[in-house]
């Protein structure tokens, strides 16, 4: 038997216009359970308001506002009925609601959990620890309940012929076919979102569904439409006639549309592909009915969600642009609503609807309920989008028709799929066997003994202490705990730069710690880091220097071998009080000289710039001929005057000139001076 050609296979294949060779050869491949989890059911929309959201907007009273319709419960009061919403057993309901199952009581829920192998419910917890468990607790228990019956669902399913599996024992958006004339490898994908719920049940006789719902392509001039207006300005009414008027002769169409971010995007599209010409070839497209886009400012800018969501939360806000977002979410419902009355007709008459629509007041624009709703969210033909969307636009609503409608091909290499599992099963039991092997072979670390953590504790405490220089603080911390002055920090190999408190602080550069360590706690300034250098070789600046000499002086010669720790001649009190005085009267008369040097280089500048000035207004108005009298200007006039023509540079050392001047004022004032 021939194969189908390459070329018909990478050709965009129409699912209601296939070639007639490949139509009537389509068999439907057979899946294994274990392709899908018997948990959610695509068939229904997946964009829809949940069963209880329903209820809850369509019930008013007081008496549905305390109770579960779902579940058959009522409350006394709103915060029990709040506490049952967040309960394992209302989860369940809902996912047997998504299943087509009937819901549970609570005994029957009970029961189920009872079953299980270990208990799951989070009731062992605190009253203190409950709030925090409820999420956790919910998820094990649901996760470990719909787990146990997925696993006797794919035993059931396993167990029963084809023919006899229900719809429900799997998720796959799509369903698989394959043809004799196809190469073994190539399978052939429609999502079964397309089929109606009836066909989608009766998944044995697909292939017939799919010959029955061929469509002959059409020329243009035979498919009734009339070219489409895409308007998003969202202000203006929509425009009488944008549809053609209704026939009940109307071939198959679809109805899409998409809402979300104050985006709403609608399309009535023809099933019947239409024929055009490209380079002189027949080709297929999409023959679109009418569409139309509207946009409003309805979502809350660097914030996120829709003003009537950040209402019902946080109560009414009084802003200028929540007034201007809550008119447009108004208008936006009233625009989409009476676009949906217009085209009444042909939704009610539509194969299917695909809607997507996230959030609660998008939902509630297209479902209502509201005087002449036209969309039902109980209707059959009500579809999700079985793939991930972007915003709601037109060419995103044609993109997910086409996607919708397009054959998938699938070519896998079965050869290389077993090869690389069992390349991956090796590898697998390789890497096993050697971690078991190291875990065997690899020594276990020795733990610490009570000696070396309380060593590591002492290590930590001094190391705080002298790096903060609290000098008083270190030496009662080694007389309170009979430390040695020369203690060894823990562990030896992170401390081998400075491992003793004297090395420490003379690196550290405080010079109270050091006078502290050799005077009092009587320190051996001749004990050598793993480098071989001593306190005083590390020590950073001439200060901490001098407190080793200081320290020479107070102990004497006798107390150790000050020529083997590397610290100078001894420097008395008396000495280093007479040298701090010398260099602070140096500091006093740099700092003098500076200042006279500054205020000469600002006469300086000053007097160029006035020179300069004159020069330029003798050389503009004449010699002897000046606009400004240098002795009558203002303080704001000479401050101009003296920055006009400077660069910015010079402008800047003379602001920073004038600053200094007034802080040194300022000085003497407070002084007294």
């Amino acid at each position: 038997m021939a194969l189908i050609s390459e070329r018909t296979l990478q050709r965009p294949l129409y699912i209601f216009d296939l070639p007639t060779e490949l139509l009537y050869s389509l068999r439907l491949k057979t899946q294994s359970a274990a392709e899908s989890d018997a948990i959610d059911d695509l068939s229904l929309p997946q964009d829809l308001p949940s069963i209880e959201s329903t209820q809850e907007q369509t019930e008013n009273s007081k008496t549905a506002a305390t109770s579960c319709a779902l579940c058959g419960l009522s409350f006394a009061d709103l915060l029990e009925q709040r506490s049952h919403v967040r309960s394992d057993l209302h989860g369940y309901n809902i996912k047997q609601k998504l299943r087509g199952k009937k819901p549970v009581t609570e005994n029957e829920f009970e029961r189920l959990v009872g079953q299980l192998d270990e208990s799951i419910s989070g009731s062992d917890t605190s009253d203190s620890e409950e709030d925090d468990e409820t999420a956790k607790s919910k998820d094990s228990t649901l996760t470990a309940l719909l787990k146990r019956q997925a696993k006797i669902t794919d035993a059931d399913a396993e167990d029963a012929p084809t023919s006899k599996r229900t719809k429900g024992a799997g998720n796959a958006p799509m369903v698989w076919f394959t043809s004799p004339k196809l190469p073994s490898n190539t399978s052939l994908g429609v999502y079964k979102s397309i089929f109606s719920t009836i066909e989608q049940e009766e998944k044995d006789h697909l292939v017939e569904t799919i010959q029955k719902k061929q469509l002959v392509a059409k020329a243009p001039q035979a498919i009734q439409k009339q070219k489409p207006v895409d308007n998003e300005d969202g202000g203006v009414p929509l425009p009488k006639q944008t549809i053609p008027s209704y026939s009940s002769t109307a071939g198959p169409h679809y109805f899409l549309c998409m809402i979300g971010g104050g985006h709403f995007a609608g399309m009535l599209v023809s099933l019947t592909p239409k024929l055009t010409k490209k380079s002189g070839i027949e080709d297929r497209s999409a023959s679109v009915i009418a569409h139309k886009t509207f946009h409003r400012y309805t979502t809350r800018r660097k914030q996120g969600g829709s003003q009537s969501s950040n209402d019902n939360s946080k109560g009414n806000a009084h802003s200028a642009g929540a007034s201007i977002r809550r008119y447009n979410e108004a208008a936006l419902e009233q625009e989409v609503r009476d676009l949906l009355a217009e085209w009444k007709p042909w939704i009610d008459t539509a194969e299917l609807i695909f809607v997507r629509a996230t959030g609660t007041a998008n939902r509630r624009t297209l479902f209502g309920p509201y005087d002449g709703q036209v969309l039902n969210q109980k209707d059959d033909r009500l579809r999700g989008f079985p793939f991930n969307t972007r915003r709601a636009t037109q060419s995103e609503l044609m993109r997910a028709f086409v996607e919708l409608t397009r054959v998938k091909v699938n070519v896998v290499d079965e050869a290389a799929l077993a090869r690389q599992a069992e390349e991956a099963a090796v590898a697998k039991a390789k890497a096993e066997a050697a971690v078991n092997a190291k875990s065997e072979s690899a020594p276990k670390p020795n733990k610490p003994s009570k000696a070396d953590e309380e060593a590591a504790l002492h290590t930590t405490q001094l190391q705080g202490l002298i790096r903060r220089s609290k000098a008083p603080g270190m030496i009662s911390y080694l007389q309170s705990n009979k430390l040695s002055a020369d203690f060894r920090f823990f562990p030896v190999e992170q401390n081998h730069h400075a491992p003793t408190p004297l090395h420490l602080a003379a690196s550290s550069n405080s010079a109270p710690c050091v006078s502290s360590l050799l005077v009092k706690a009587r320190a051996d300034p001749t004990v050598k880091n793993d480098d071989g250098k001593s306190p005083f070789e590390i020590a950073g600046d001439r200060t901490t220097r001098d407190a080793f000499r200081l320290a020479r002086s107070a102990l004497g010669e006798a107390y150790c071998d000050w020529g083997a720790a590397g610290v100078p001649a001894a420097l008395s009190q008396q000495e280093a009080d007479v040298r701090a005085a010398r260099d602070k009267e140096t500091q006093a008369a740099e700092e003098a000289f500076e200042k006279q040097r500054r205020a000469a280089e600002i006469e300086r500048i000053r007097r160029e710039d006035a020179e300069k000035r004159f020069q330029a207004q003798e050389k503009k108005f004449g010699k002897g001929h000046t606009l400004v009298d240098k002795g009558k200007m203002t303080a704001e006039e000479t401050r101009m005057e003296q920055a006009r023509g400077m660069t910015d540079e010079m402008r800047m050392r003379l602001e920073r000139e004038k600053r200094a001047r007034a802080a040194e004022e300022r000085m003497k004032r407070l002084q007294g001076k």
